[in-house]
């Protein structure tokens, strides 16, 4: 069963992060009744889902959300299509991301004290990349000639490029000199055979952590954060929205949309109605 859903998953474009996901449910579940999914009763199922909902609160939760995008993919690789239609559908996740001003973004850049820290969240910010893509950059990926970064496809279904700023690339080429990494652009720690990988999305994620506290803000602020004040400082800065999509790499312009309702252009032609509830001399 495992194998099936890989195989399904790895035909549907998914990422590796989703198919494991989908797999630590399934195990969940099937250590929950010590059965396969596969032979488990509508009513068992049911059964489970309540007990997922009432201890994660809320099906908007990502254990929750796995486990049905989970039993979908094995019902259906399975063939049981009488079981599939029992489960719950999963409403889009609505809340509007949380984004920086400019002031708050020079700030986080500025605080980290190594350069290798400040140039990773400014790939971050500056390629509006997720963290898995930063962490999968390769020094091959940059070009400084033709100044753009390529993102290889993880997630979606295709690979892409994005401008690589000026002040980035020299950031990085100060960078590449002292460093000297050999394959990939950030490196983490050396592992036992003598072999350096990547950086790991917990590394970037500890690196936000501890320098979010130099912005002075009571925002909730991942490396997340900092893709979607890219796109809505583009916005802000007059990037037509069909062309954020694809810097994006968002297969669908549904989720590149939701910056609009969240960036200071809307707001332009708007204003406040107390603005105009007093004139200026009323105002003391």
């Amino acid at each position: 069963m495992c194998e099936k859903v890989k195989k399904s998953n790895a035909i549907n474009g998914r990422a590796t992060s989703t198919t494991n996901n989908y797999l630590r449910c399934l195990a969940h579940l099937t250590l929950y009744y010590s059965i396969s999914p596969e032979f488990l009763h509508k009513e068992q199922i049911t059964d489970y889902l309540y007990y997922c909902k009432s201890q994660h609160q809320t099906p908007s939760l990502s254990f929750f959300k796995h486990t049905i995008y989970a039993l979908r993919t094995v019902y259906k690789v399975l063939g049981l299509k009488d079981i599939r239609v029992c489960l719950p559908q999963i409403e889009s996740q609505r809340d509007l991301p949380i984004v920086l001003n400019k002031s708050e973004v020079r700030a986080l850049l500025k605080a980290p004290k190594y350069l290798k820290h400040k140039l990773i969240l400014a790939t971050i910010y500056g390629c509006g990349l997720r963290n898995y893509e930063l962490c999968g950059l390769r020094l091959q990926d940059i070009d400084f000639e033709r100044k753009t970064v390529f993102i290889k496809k993880q997630k979606g279904k295709f690979d892409r490029f994005v401008p690589l700023s000026d002040h980035l690339a020299r950031g990085l080429k100060l960078y590449l000199k002292t460093e000297n990494p050999e394959v990939f652009l950030f490196n983490s720690q050396i592992t036992k055979n003598g072999f350096r990988q990547g950086m790991t999305t917990n590394g970037v994620g500890w690196i936000v952590k501890e320098n979010k506290k130099a912005i002075g803000t009571n925002k909730k602020i991942t490396a997340h954060t900092l893709r979607h004040t890219y796109a809505t400082h583009l916005l802000e800065d007059g990037v037509n929205i069909l062309r954020i999509k694809d810097l994006l790499g968002h297969a669908r312009i549904e989720t590149t949309l939701m910056y609009l309702h969240i960036s200071k252009v809307v707001f332009s032609e708007a204003f406040s109605p107390l603005d105009t509830l007093y004139s200026q001399k009323d105002v003391t």
